[in-house]
């Protein structure tokens, strides 16, 4: 090869690489400006405490703003651990202001995704990060409709569970509540705890007064709401251990809390029951009359169930109920058969 054919050939190399060094120097140089903007900006309009909080408690006492299932909860542990959950951190970093919150997805194959959430307190310069792997599957009682999967097992009852595709708004689904919950923690660290305590005392004061307002009201609410998850009011009964027209102010609280423990995926209705068991020491107990109970209860009909499945279902991969818990609420009023019992076994929440 002579001379002017060689350079001729570097020349063109070094013009084709151009276009993508250009492409990449431009995005580099793009988020090194977003990033040193966003300092400035902090620097330039520093939070005032005293402010923040004053906004802050300000949305906590709004009775929609403590309604919210999502704004506070409590998990099913010894007596009620309290949380507050992901609409409170929204709030509060917004009231906060100079907090950014980044994602990006970091990897992507055809069975899963990661990816990475940031939370960064800019004035403190204090970034909090977390990968989240999200999967791109969910186990079904059925292969997809085309008759694929990716892999089968056998569930307890020996029946087939197959691992399928998630669909479109299924993997929407899934990926947004689990970077959800992965803000929602990266946030509760960089907010002050004597601004979560009061939060949580409001909060729970404000739901207090609204239930000793208007008892019936509150208790139809609640009622409307457990059952959107499964949960019937013989169910709350059981857990009262009284009629829920007696329900005290204090113990409708709890109630939402639990809730909305449950409709975020914290807990399940089982693992409410189990820990009022331990609570009470009644677990032996309860598991006796339970069974005794399902005995004497009729058969559900193939046609009942057919009608009822998809909802039933639907409510397993949305992660508000186990299959266990939709198995226990069913033979509530009903007895399923093996087959029944093996199908709704084999159905999972659409996650990792």
């Amino acid at each position: 090869m002579n001379a002017p054919t060689s350079a001729l050939m570097l020349a063109e190399q070094q013009h084709s690489m151009v276009p993508v060094e250009s492409a990449a120097s431009s995005a580099a140089a793009k988020a090194k400006a977003l990033v040193e903007a966003r300092y400035i900006m902090a620097m330039r309009n520093p939070r005032n405490w005293d402010q923040v909080r004053q906004d802050l408690l300000k949305e906590c006492r709004r009775p929609s703003f403590a309604d919210n299932k999502s704004a506070y909860y409590v998990k099913p542990i010894g007596d009620g651990v309290e949380g507050l959950g992901i609409r409170f951190v929204e709030v509060a970093i917004r009231c906060m202001k100079n907090i950014s919150v980044d994602t990006e997805m970091t990897f992507e194959d055809d069975g899963k995704e990661v990816h990475r959430v940031e939370v960064c307190d800019l004035e403190s310069n204090v970034p909090l990060g977390t990968s989240v792997p999200v999967a791109k599957s969910v186990e079904r009682s059925r292969p997809s409709d085309d008759g694929s999967y990716i892999s089968v097992r056998k569930n307890s009852w020996g029946k087939n569970v197959y691992l399928v595709p998630a669909k479109g708004d299924e993997l929407l689904n899934i990926r947004g509540a689990l970077i959800s919950k992965a803000m929602r923690t990266l946030g509760l660290r960089l907010i002050p705890g004597y601004l979560q305590d009061e939060a949580i005392e409001i909060i729970k004061a404000v739901r207090l007064d609204r239930a000793a307002q208007d008892p019936d009201a509150e208790r139809r609410k609640i009622l409307d709401a457990f059952a959107e998850i499964g949960v019937r009011a013989v169910d709350l009964t059981e857990y009262l251990g009284h009629d829920i027209a007696n329900c005290s102010p204090a113990e409708m609280v709890k109630l939402r809390g639990l809730y909305g423990a449950i409709r975020d995926g914290e807990a399940t209705w089982a693992t409410v029951m189990e820990n009022k068991a331990e609570q009470t020491g009644s677990g032996a107990a309860s598991s006796t009359a339970s069974a005794t109970a399902a005995t004497a209860k009729p058969a559900l009909t193939a046609e009942a169930f057919e009608s009822k499945k998809a909802g039933w279902k639907k409510t397993v991969e949305g992660g508000k109920k186990t299959a266990a818990d939709v198995i226990a609420t069913i033979e509530t009023t009903s007895t399923l058969s093996a087959e029944q019992r093996a199908e709704i076994s084999g159905w999972k929440k659409q996650e990792a």
